[in-house]
């Protein structure tokens, strides 16, 4: 069973009477992969930095190992941190800038040396020592980032979006290298973002956030097939998010019919939240389907076609390998494991129509600006 490292208690922060942090409880255990994912501006920077020492909270306690640390500074916390701008010496080259933080320590020259020779084979770097740091790319800086919060051995890593500077293809390959590492480390790392693929593919758990409280927390699988509110479905991953009722255990009612569910304990009529993901319909012949619709646009991504459909006034997003032109009317059929059903939030009624969907807008959000403060 896992040893638990760090405790956030009913943890509060204020700036200029704004309300950042809303009483969050968090455990983190020993050798965890935690992802604390949201939107811009949900908290989950401020949460890092208090983790790290760099904020004091308003209200609550942050335990290390059993110990409160609120009062103990930065550097005397067994903690590094990895943020966003890497922050290496251009003067130094790469072995100087993993041996920087030893050599304050009056660590011996001897030690110093194994341990950089040790950091650099772990983050794939041998025969770079001598390299200029403005010579590497951005994932080779990145590393050497890394290589020198780890050299210092601490118990647990922060990451504030390291990969936001890099491409697309470059952060694919340094997710995989960042679990490696984690990994090979036997270390906890705390990794802040907001690319849900990211939280996905890297974490033990993941802590989804927004307006300064948690929503949610879980392996990536749970988060992902039960969300918990409307907001988790809509942010982690696509959803179709649907007004229903549930008649009964197994039984819930939306667009005028009856379909049957996995989900129980609700109350006999009670209003909820019904999330279908686009990748779990069925297109089948309009005669056979449980509902038909007219298809209003139609995206090709790849790997399959993004296709919007009319349903009596709404707009659901499917996900097929199959074309299916515009103005064509199409069935679809959806089994019980397919419907999730989630209680209603103070987020309902907020996603889920695609009327207003556009490919565009999607890229828009991805690249805008995430700074935090």
């Amino acid at each position: 069973m896992s040893k638990e490292l760090i405790r956030l208690r009913d943890l509060t922060m204020e700036f200029d009477g704004e309300r950042i942090l809303d009483s969050i409880n968090l455990y983190i255990n020993d050798h965890e992969f935690l992802t604390l994912l949201g939107p811009s501006g949900c908290g989950k920077t401020t949460t890092l930095r208090i983790i790290g020492g760099f904020l004091t909270p308003t209200s609550g306690t942050v335990t290390f190992d059993g110990q409160v640390i609120n009062d103990v500074p930065p550097y005397e916390r067994q903690i590094n941190t990895v943020f966003q701008r890497y922050a290496l010496f251009p003067h130094l080259d790469v072995y100087d800038n993993i041996a920087f933080g030893l050599r304050v320590s009056k660590t011996p020259k001897e030690e110093i040396d194994q341990r950089v020779r040790e950091m650099l084979e772990i983050v794939s770097l041998k025969g770079y020592e001598n390299r200029r740091i403005n010579s590497l790319s951005g994932g080779q800086q990145q590393r050497v980032a890394i290589a020198r919060a780890l050299v210092n051995r601490p118990k647990v890593l922060l990451l504030d979006e390291p990969l936001g500077a890099l491409d697309l293809r470059l952060r694919k390959d340094m997710q995989n290298e960042l679990k490696r590492i984690q990994q090979a480390m036997g270390i906890t790392f705390v990794y802040v973002t907001h690319d849900q693929e990211e939280a996905l593919s890297m974490s033990d758990t993941v802590v989804v956030m927004d307006r300064g409280r948690i929503q949610q927390i879980g392996k990536p699988e749970d988060i992902y097939n039960e969300p918990k509110n409307a907001f988790v479905a809509d942010f982690i991953g696509e959803s179709n998010i649907l007004d229903g009722v549930m008649i009964a255990d197994l039984k819930v009612r939306f667009f005028g019919r009856v379909f049957e569910c996995v989900d129980k304990g609700f109350e006999p009529n009670e209003p909820v939240d019904v999330v279908i993901r686009p990748e779990d319909i069925d297109i089948v012949e309009p005669s056979q389907g449980h509902l038909v619709g007219t298809v209003t646009s139609v995206t090709f991504k790849g790997l399959n076609y993004d296709i919007i459909v009319e349903f009596k006034g709404f707009k659901w997003l499917i996900q097929t390998t199959d074309f299916h032109a515009v103005g064509s009317t199409i069935g679809i059929r959806l089994n019980p494991e397919d419907i999730h059903i989630m209680r209603k939030s103070e987020y309902s009624g907020m996603f889920g129509d695609y009327s207003s969907y556009s490919a565009e807008y999607d890229e828009l959000t991805e690249d805008a600006d995430d700074e935090e403060e």
